[in-house]
């Protein structure tokens, strides 16, 4: 992290929306399209231990010791990789905020910068089907090709389109009672969140059940307008 100054003017953007609801393929597309630079949690996290920074120390002690990280090192991390030079044209925030008190938090930080949250964009889905996406999946254990039992099955059953391999693998937890446990828990914690943005007038929603090309330019109309 090299200290530089981000101008007040870099726009903020939060991205929201279940596992498996494409947030990672979006924030990919408009990092290339808009220049932002997607900000996980997870990333933040492993960098500020591995650059040594305060803050990362903090990090490193809390989770050496099994605990969870606070919201205060998060909202730290955060503060310090905002001032690098390449979030100059704005960052795309995922999995940051999980609760209206990181929210609030966030605002906070944000403003002693002179910014602001410049969309919080809801990839909805349909739940019913989001379980027949995720739990169809499977991938082949020799290249990684993957496939779906309903949208792509392998053109020779139990043989791998690419490289002829008959070693198929299902992540443990792609079951449908798993997926539809982990959109709950995901609804449950992101209500308050929807209710909060709206609340701001900052909450687009896009209906992530589209094409991948479909949603991309929804989304980069509504990040246009956002950061006009």
């Amino acid at each position: 992290m090299d200290g530089s100054t981000t101008p007040t003017s870099a726009p903020v953007l939060i991205l929201l929306g279940p596992p498996g609801a494409g947030k990672g393929t979006q924030a990919r597309m408009l990092e290339e399209r808009f220049g932002l630079v997607q900000l996980s949690t997870g990333d933040l996290l492993r960098a500020a231990v591995a650059n040594g920074t305060d803050a990362g120390k903090q990090a490193k002690a809390v989770m050496e010791a099994g605990d969870l990280v606070s919201d205060d090192i998060v909202i730290a991390i955060l503060r310090d990789r905002l001032t690098d030079a390449d979030c100059v044209r704005g960052v795309i925030l995922d999995g940051f905020p999980r609760t209206t008190v990181q929210a609030e938090a966030l605002d906070t930080l944000l403003a002693e910068n002179g910014q602001r949250i410049n969309a919080a964009i809801s990839l909805d889905v349909d739940d019913a089907a989001m379980v027949d996406r995720i739990s169809g999946r499977f991938t082949c254990g020799t290249c990684g090709e993957g496939y779906h039992d309903s949208f792509k099955a392998p053109k020779t059953q139990g043989q791998c389109d690419k490289c002829q391999g008959t070693d198929f693998r299902r992540r443990a937890d792609d079951t449908a009672e798993t997926v539809a446990a982990r959109l709950d828990a995901y609804h449950a914690q992101t209500a308050p969140l929807i209710a909060f943005y709206d609340a701001q007038g900052a909450l687009a929603r896009v209906d992530a059940m589209g094409a991948i090309d479909d949603i991309a330019l929804e989304l980069g109309a509504i990040v246009t307008t956002a950061t006009a």
